[in-house]
């Protein structure tokens, strides 16, 4: 985009604004980051642990990794620079979220550790909560619920994550689970989380 384009943008202050809504909602906002190999659970995990905060009235909303590449990035291919391009608009969607005072659940691989590095300083460290489903890519392919593990080992389908492409788990993620406890079990520790960051108002 040239100069000219961004001389002529000027940002918009809104009247109501997101400590507003917050208070209004009766709990903060914030960015669940759910990191692992396809398989791990991370979708599982965030859709139960949905169910749990929706009953609560919590106002929730869960980004999907496929679900993000069926519109907004259906463009973008599995090259390096694609991937971090889906991540950063993902990134992008997720600010104007929180700005609304809703809890933002997002289910993507981000498999690279700058790709999450990149979001948690577009979000902010208070903003932003990286939780890695740590489960052994065996598992997964034996769960393979797509399908994909089986393609790329055939060749169907390229730079597959865990097969083609790595995959650089988080050091020192804000929540470490793993992928083979139950959902419940994996729910409730991020409840537990939440009301410690004082996030959500019940435990």
């Amino acid at each position: 985009m040239n100069d000219n384009f961004h001389n002529n943008i000027i940002w918009q202050k809104h009247s109501i604004t997101r400590i507003k809504r917050e208070y209004k909602n009766g709990h903060k906002a914030i960015a669940v980051w759910f990191t692992g190999l396809s398989g791990s659970g991370k979708s599982s995990i965030a859709n139960f642990l949905e169910k749990i905060l929706f009953q609560r009235k919590i106002n929730t909303y869960l980004l999907d990794g496929d679900n993000i590449r069926s519109g907004l990035c259906s463009d973008l291919g599995f090259n390096v620079s694609d991937r971090e391009e889906n991540v950063r608009r993902l990134g992008e969607v997720v600010k104007l979220m929180l700005d609304s005072g809703m809890i933002v659940l997002v289910s993507v691989i981000s498999p690279y550790k700058y790709q999450r590095k990149m979001i948690c300083e577009m979000l902010g460290k208070k903003d932003f909560l990286e939780v890695f489903v740590n489960t052994p890519i065996s598992i997964c392919e034996d769960r393979d619920p797509k399908g994909l593990y089986r393609k790329a080992r055939i060749g169907k389908i390229s730079d597959f994550t865990g097969v083609q492409s790595k995959y650089e788990p988080p050091e020192s993620p804000d929540v470490l689970l793993d992928g083979t406890d139950s959902l419940e079990k994996n729910s409730r520790k991020l409840i537990k989380v939440l009301y410690s960051y004082k996030i959500i108002p019940f435990y």
